[in-house]
């Protein structure tokens, strides 16, 4: 069984969910404070990283005023709901326990995002068992199931920002609609890296700089092609990916070329996207190209669409990677599991 399948009631504490980070003190943990802080349903109740227990969140982020103290997570169960925004490999071993201790929760990492267990292994370097799986948190292609669940795996931004862009043409039912190929060049600002220091991420190194990395092995490949209803293993269309990073602070621009294997009108494909999108709240279909400047700070996806002279669709995508690519989109999944508005919080 999926632990996804289980579930519980929430109780509330004054009319709010009690909610604690583990991993709090990472960019996306500060960015999941930001956005509980002003949430009118939900009350933060710990906020957990080990490597900073003791230290007050002001002290790292000075611009957020939370009243909280970093604590080293020990298997405590007080609050209803846990957002794990850890490393890799960190959450397999917590979210099975909380689940068990009827906690509702969002799951950050990639731990439980891939059913391959072979393809887990070959991405993310690591074991698994086939039941470490839970649903899938994108709103736009699973809401209901989202509502319905007790544990989240919150998808990667990369693959946020490719799959929102393409899932129109593999999921919207257009007869005549047949991908042929995807090649897909995104760029990411440095925020995606995490705040660990690196050498190779410093200003030295990156100012006036841009290079690919992880070009052929990143690991929100078998993700995308998961969700567009195949796998990396054995595509049933061509699909090559180039990840780049920008000297800019947050983050993703995503250009999808795409072969169609008989023409359709640009109109016929903007129709399609409307349709397909017209209640998702997050995503917007814009008439010109967009820009990372559109979305920074906010839980939006826009959507570009245009033709090359070769017939090819061109797709642009810009999200934040800390908001909707990471905190936006877990408090947007939190909002379904627990019966709020869909937008709470996040506009």
């Amino acid at each position: 069984m999926c632990l996804s399948t289980q579930m519980n009631c929430i109780p509330m504490q004054n009319n709010k969910v009690t909610a604690s980070v583990i991993g709090a003190s990472g960019y996306s943990g500060a960015e999941l404070v930001k956005l509980l802080m002003k949430h009118p349903g939900v009350v933060i109740d710990e906020l957990y990283a080990h490597t900073q227990s003791g230290k007050h969140f002001t002290e790292l982020y000075p611009a957020i005023p939370c009243d909280k103290t970093f604590q080293t997570y020990s298997g405590q169960t007080d609050s209803d709901l846990y957002f794990l925004a850890l490393p890799h490999g960190e959450a397999l071993r917590l979210v099975p326990e909380l689940v068990a201790a009827g906690k509702k929760v969002i799951d950050l990492s990639g731990d439980f995002r891939l059913k391959s267990i072979a393809e887990h292994k070959h991405f993310y370097g690591g074991d698994k068992s086939a039941e470490d799986v839970l649903q899938y948190g994108m709103p736009e292609l699973w809401r209901d199931e989202i509502a319905s669940s007790t544990a989240i795996s919150n998808p990667g931004c990369y693959a946020t920002s490719i799959i929102l862009g393409l899932a129109p043409l593999f999921r919207g039912g257009m007869a005549g609609v047949e991908v042929e190929s995807v090649n897909v060049t995104a760029v990411s600002g440095i925020s995606g890296a995490g705040r660990s220091a690196k050498l190779e991420l410093s200003f030295s190194e990156m100012s006036g700089n841009m290079r690919a990395y992880k070009v052929g092995k990143h690991q929100h490949t078998p993700e995308i092609m998961q969700t567009l209803g195949t796998s990396a293993t054995e595509p049933s269309f061509r699909f090559v990916f180039t990840p780049m990073i920008a000297p800019y602070v947050r983050g993703i621009y995503s250009v999808l070329n795409v072969r169609l294997a008989s023409p359709v009108g640009l109109e016929s494909i903007r129709d399609l996207y409307a349709r397909f999108y017209a209640d998702a709240p997050f995503v917007r279909l814009r008439d010109g190209v967009t820009e990372v400047s559109h979305v920074t700070y906010t839980n939006f996806c826009d959507v570009s669409l245009a033709f090359e002279n070769d017939g090819s669709l061109v797709i642009i995508t810009a999200i934040d990677n800390l908001v909707k690519g990471a905190a936006g989109q877990a408090v947007q999944n939190m909002n379904l599991m627990l019966g709020f508005d869909e937008t709470t919080a996040l506009l």
